[in-house]
């Protein structure tokens, strides 16, 4: 097997900021987005492409993503024996999780390739159209930037609003003057320091009104007890993600949040997320996928798990501006593959070019 790996910078239409850019030592927000791609290409001339969009979170970046892969052997590597092919990348080194994630991708998409089929159907869990709605992300702004972000994701029935900065309240309601009612997530990326804090802002936010949900509300790193004492107070849904990094902390959230939030960047991809989303589901947890900043290949490789969710938040690749691939489309949020490009393995292909 042949591999071959390359950088590139997603632009975003707008500058993204979340909490935790803007705590000290933070970025304050960014205009582009580091990912690499990684084409898989088996002596039959099957290619699978993956892509890694590496966060900073997890101390992982475009940097130490092309080092893990640069020490990748494509000999190890099999469209025939994915779950082989990830022992071999357990020895490399720990964690690494994108750059695992991406090879993952890449390996599920020749492998359905191989079989004639769509990566769902190749594993099993199928795709109903029509079913599926992701929410639009608005990152934190001013509040002027704020209305004319969601003026422009008018389509989308359901937004996601970033908080944890200096201006929520008047960021809400300028959100409010452009969707007085549409569907909201709130997602606070630990922002809120003690569990006090967090339940003023999620009250709140509950008497805002037409908020759907809470995620992440304290730092993965906070007294489960705590954690604990917020769910039982919550007058809204609190959902998990940096607190779920896999399946192995489904008993512990269970315990803590009423929803999970899945990441193929997270879990080392399709194949990490998929056991993560069953764990959760077994643990009495509501799961969502979500995404980072990411093109379409990340996308659709998590729209091939949507039957395993309850929400979706899958939208990164339409904060960008230069998609290099084509996939899965979201029109109005809906999420179907009836229109993708391919209809075989992830449903990918490079962007032509004008």
């Amino acid at each position: 097997m042949m591999i071959h790996v390359r950088r590139f910078d997603l632009q975003l239409a707008h500058r993204w900021a979340i909490a935790r850019s803007l705590q000290p030592g933070g970025s304050g927000g960014t205009d582009i987005y580091k990912v690499v791609y990684v084409e898989l290409t088996g002596l039959d001339g099957i290619t699978g492409t993956g892509e890694a969009a590496p966060s900073s979170r997890y101390q992982e970046s475009a940097d130490s993503t092309l080092a893990f892969l640069k020490r990748v052997d494509p000999g190890r590597l099999s469209f025939t024996n994915v779950p082989e092919s990830m022992q071999y990348l357990e020895t490399i080194a720990p964690k690494h999780f994108a750059a695992k994630g991406a090879i993952n991708i890449a390996l599920l998409d020749g492998a359905a390739r191989q079989s004639g089929k769509p990566v769902f159907d190749y594993l099993g869990l199928g795709f109903t159209e029509g079913r599926h709605t992701t929410s639009f992300s608005i990152g934190i702004d001013q509040p002027e930037m704020i209305r004319r972000k969601v003026q422009e994701a008018e389509a989308y029935p359901v937004l996601k609003l970033k908080v944890g900065g200096p201006d929520d309240k008047q960021n809400l309601a300028a959100l409010r003057e452009a969707a007085p009612t549409k569907r909201v997530r709130v997602d606070a990326n630990e922002a809120w320091q003690t569990k006090e804090t967090a339940l003023r802002q999620i009250e709140w936010l509950a008497a805002a009104g037409h908020i759907e949900l809470v995620e992440q509300p304290m730092p993965a790193a906070t007294d489960p007890e705590d954690l604990k004492w917020l769910k039982g107070r919550s007058p809204l849904p609190l959902m998990a993600d940096e607190s779920y990094l896999s399946g192995a902390d489904a008993s512990r959230c269970a315990d803590c949040f009423h929803a999970v939030n899945v990441k193929l960047m997270k879990t080392g991809g399709i194949t990490g997320a998929e056991e993560a989303l069953r764990a959760a589901r077994t643990a009495g947890l509501k799961t969502m996928l979500g995404c980072m900043i990411e093109s379409s290949v990340l996308i659709t490789a998590a729209a091939h798990l949507a039957e395993l969710t309850d929400y979706l938040d899958i939208d990164g690749n339409l904060l960008i501006t230069n998609d290099p691939y084509l996939g899965v489309s979201s029109d109005a949020g809906i999420i179907s593959f009836s229109r993708a490009p391919e209809a075989l393995g992830l449903g990918v292909r490079p962007r032509p070019k004008s």
